[in-house]
């Protein structure tokens, strides 16, 4: 039995369900409706696959060691994140002021009223993917994580390259399964009182969440 295999996993389970953007994302879009909080998991998937591809090429020790290219990335996931926090509080605001809308269901595949409003799949999707792949904390966590658990003696690709794969399928079982939950709920969660409250919370942590990359310093 491959110990440092199964201690991995324990740990990269804690690090993917650890509440963040991806998190907060997933459960705005998942409200909207089911097809936009899966397509939203997915996407972030998709930007942990960018980032352990880049740990098992080698390139993310380029990003870390390289301060003008870090800082630019960190730029860019800060700025993206305020955007996504600004247009939520700003959804949230218009839902006061409209009172919040009529709670009826119109199927788990279409826009919910009283959900977030996210138009189609394929932008939830792009949401998720850029939440994810323009985080400037993925390439310093997976640099100094992955090779912890590389065997004395083992070729690191190969090893890498597994624990890497273990990452993501984490991923694609976890936010997945949080966006239906969150789908499950929906009759609670989209009352307008509910949308309000998780609206404004999850605009108000994502725009923390942005003005924290932002404005803070270099993060390595």
């Amino acid at each position: 039995m491959d110990a440092q295999l199964i201690a991995f996993i324990g740990v990269a389970a804690g690090m993917v369900a650890l509440p963040g953007a991806d998190f907060t994302v997933v459960v705005r879009n998942a409200l909207a409706s089911r097809a936009a909080g899966v397509a939203t998991a997915l996407g972030v998937a998709g930007g942990l696959l960018v980032h352990t591809a880049l740990a098992v090429a080698g390139l993310a020790a380029v990003l870390v060691t390289v301060p003008a290219l870090f800082r630019t990335v960190q730029l860019l996931g800060g700025a993206y994140v305020l955007y996504l926090g600004i247009s939520a509080l700003h959804a949230a605001r218009r839902r006061t002021t409209d009172g919040g809308g009529p709670e009826t269901d119109q199927g788990s595949d279409t826009r919910r009223a009283g959900g977030p409003s996210v138009t189609g799949t394929g932008r939830a999707l792009r949401q998720g993917f850029l939440t994810n792949a323009l985080n400037p904390k993925a390439p310093v966590l997976f640099l100094s994580l992955l090779p912890q658990f590389v065997p004395d003696g083992q070729p690191p690709v190969p090893r890498t390259l597994l624990l890497a794969t273990v990452v993501v399928l984490l991923a694609l079982i976890w936010f997945p399964a949080v966006a239906l939950l969150v789908d499950r709920l929906g009759r609670w969660l989209r009352r307008p009182r509910a949308a309000r409250a998780i609206e404004g919370g999850s605009g108000a942590a994502l725009t923390a969440l942005g003005l924290a990359l932002v404005t803070g310093p270099l993060l390595h």
